[in-house]
């Protein structure tokens, strides 16, 4: 008993003399919250269905004017959100306020206020310097308590996010980051200094999102809509090589990328030419390798610039054009990976098809890639991937329309096996996206109607049976609709 008295008293005296040692652990532990979702799983084979129901959980925690910050991976396709705060047993219902699928984060609030009664918002914090220590708390798969490991900040660098394949700021850290955990706090301190989102496999490595990229998301927010991270639309290349640097007119002390190619649609289409040579960004000189300087002996690639402003700004940049500098001022009016012909995976909306004579047609995205299994999808047909991998758009090609299957019955007998095949033309119309199929379809008046592969197959059907006959395959396959809305 004299042994516990002492000890009692030792950790009174520690609390005494540090008052908010016991107090900050406790605040954060109180701020983290348990996130349940129920998703649904859409069906991209048979895009008029969905495949399932999925039960998941993550984690989040409270932030000021009474949110729950998380990562968007944990919320996405979701059809109802419970949350939990650590230590309790009831669950509220909550509902998403704002999601950013690129940033891979979100922001749920809840109805019942009595939720945030005794409950600390965390107060986001500066940048992780290399070296510090920190915590992160959630709740992994196995148990149903508060969970915390340690450590320390290894990496501060572009890195590609998991959820939306954009290549942003983010932390690794040496503790595992398991899942369950995705959403969780990570503190230094008393403070918010990232947001789990991710670990590689059998190694203590984590990933966070820093505190520029969630600043960007709140404040992106203040205005009531989210607006996206913006993109300048251009490919660009590194400039180490001598004979390059020479060729485009660069002195020993100028440094730079290389614009090899401005996208379709891009806000700098007209600003920037190929040939031309990115120096500078916001005044921050660029480096050869496309990195700057954005901590004082610390880079990372020279978009974080851009991508630290926001939808609607102006962004100035030095161009070497033909032996002299010259300053362009590029709005940024496109959002990041605008330009790709196959979006990467998609949450939070329905699959979009058209079915024709019993001929199923689905633009290409990376969820119908997912068919043929995990990334780097091996199993699926080679065009189809190398279009995910390396497809951007142009004015005459906006999206890769298939023509997935078809759904038998006479009218196009000699047909029922095709599937997958890439459509180039419809009724005699080249077909850039799924709503220019859709009309060459429904305006066509002639005898026949014909869709063309990208290889130069042929498919012809009979307009009048197909009148007669679209409403009976739909009814025979149960389909309620021969088109998604967004078609309508």
């Amino acid at each position: 008993m004299k042994w516990i008295s002492r000890c009692a008293i030792a950790v009174l005296l520690i609390l005494c003399a540090h008052p908010q040692a016991g107090l900050a652990a406790k605040g954060v532990r109180g701020s983290v919250v348990k996130v349940y979702t129920v998703r649904v799983v859409q069906d991209y084979d048979e895009p008029w269905k969905s495949l399932f129901q999925q039960s998941i959980h993550g984690s989040g925690c409270v932030i000021e004017g009474k949110r729950i910050l998380t990562t968007a991976h944990v919320v996405a396709d979701q059809i109802y959100i419970q949350v939990r705060k650590s230590g309790e047993a009831k669950k509220y219902t909550a509902r998403v306020k704002a999601v950013a699928h690129e940033c891979d984060l979100a922001l749920l609030e809840v109805e019942d206020e009595s939720f945030f009664h005794d409950t600390p918002p965390l107060e986001v914090g500066e940048l992780a310097a290399l070296g510090d220590e920190v915590t992160a708390y959630g709740f992994p798969q196995g148990g149903d308590k508060l969970c915390t490991t340690q450590g320390v900040v290894s990496r501060v660098e572009h890195t590609r996010y998991a959820h939306s394949k954009a290549d942003l700021l983010a932390c690794q850290i040496d503790a595992a980051i398991n899942p369950g955990s995705s959403g969780g706090p990570v503190v230094e301190g008393n403070g918010l200094v990232g947001i789990a989102f991710g670990g590689a496999e059998g190694d203590n490595i984590g990933y966070m999102i820093p505190p520029p990229v969630i600043r960007h998301f709140l404040q992106d927010l203040e205005d009531g809509a989210y607006g996206g991270i913006p993109s300048l639309g251009v490919s660009v290349q590194k400039m180490e090589n001598p004979g390059i640097r020479k060729k485009y007119g660069m002195e020993e002390t100028t440094t730079g990328v290389l614009v090899n190619r401005v996208h379709w649609g891009s806000p700098a289409q007209d600003l920037l030419a190929p040939g031309d040579v990115i120096v500078s960004v916001s005044g921050v000189d660029v480096e050869n390798d496309g990195t700057v300087a954005f901590r004082e002996g610390e880079r990372t690639h020279f978009e974080y610039l851009v991508q630290q402003r926001f939808m609607g700004e102006t962004i100035r940049l030095k161009v070497l054009r033909n032996g002299k500098v010259v300053d362009v001022d590029v709005p940024l009016t496109k959002r990041l990976h605008f330009e790709r012909l196959v979006p990467s995976e998609r949450h939070d909306v329905t699959p979009t098809y058209c079915i024709f004579g019993g001929l199923v047609f689905e633009p290409l995205t990376e969820n119908y890639l997912m068919i043929w299994g995990a990334e780097p999808y091996e199993k699926a047909p080679s065009n189809l991937t190398d279009c995910f991998l390396n497809g951007v758009k142009s004015e005459d090609r906006k999206e890769v329309v298939l023509l997935v299957k078809v759904l038998a019955d006479k009218i196009n007998v000699g047909y029922h096996n095709l599937k997958n095949r890439v459509v180039s033309k419809v009724n005699g119309v080249d077909i850039a996206n799924m709503h220019e199929l859709v009309e060459a379809l429904e305006r066509h008046d002639g005898k026949y109607h014909e869709i063309v592969d990208d290889k130069g197959y042929r498919i012809v059907l009979d307009a009048a049976d197909i009148t007669e006959r679209n409403q009976n395959i739909l009814e025979t396959f149960r389909i309620l609709s021969g088109k998604s809305e967004d078609l309508e």
